[in-house]
């Protein structure tokens, strides 16, 4: 049996709302799934996803294999980064103290990075605000414009020739 992570729809149209799941790969997307692992919102700037590390990092371990989108929010949210620190203690190249050292550095560092990301997008939308709109005037040149009006005769004067 080919088990796979992958993402399951749910939400409204337009506005689509996912489950991490871990499902057979005969499954249809939305049907039965083994183990439910997180979600994923794609709406909001950055993306919000909730994802339980441990559970994920066992089913890779027993042969799961992720989908790209699935793969790149492990990868986002550090399971595969620790999946491959913990080789590396298997392999005896360290210890797993070491790697945990290793994996709560890039973890502060990467939610530093997200806050910061975060902060430029909300400035970013209150600037855009608070901004005039500021409408283009057509390029009508200022004399052509002036002299117009002064050869069209005025509605007095069209009576008046009548």
């Amino acid at each position: 049996m080919a088990v796979k992570m992958r993402l399951q729809r749910h939400g409204s149209k337009k506005r689509p709302f996912y489950f991490i799941v871990v499902a057979d790969g005969r499954s249809p997307r939305d049907g039965k799934f083994i183990q439910k692992l997180g979600t994923y919102n794609p709406l909001t700037v950055p993306a919000t996803v909730q994802i339980d590390r441990q559970k994920a990092l066992d089913w890779l371990h027993k042969g799961a294999q992720p989908t790209d989108t699935v793969r790149r929010i492990l990868s986002f949210k550090g399971v595969l980064f620790l999946k491959h620190l913990l080789r590396g203690v298997g392999l005896g190249l360290f210890d797993e103290a070491v790697a945990m050292q290793k994996f709560t550095a890039w973890s502060a560092e990467h939610d530093a990075h997200i806050a910061k990301r975060q902060g430029a997008h909300k400035k970013a939308r209150t600037d855009s605000r608070n901004q005039p709109v500021v409408r283009k005037v057509a390029d009508v040149p200022v004399a052509a414009a002036e002299a117009a009006p002064a050869e069209t005769p005025s509605t007095e004067e069209t009576k008046a020739a009548e």
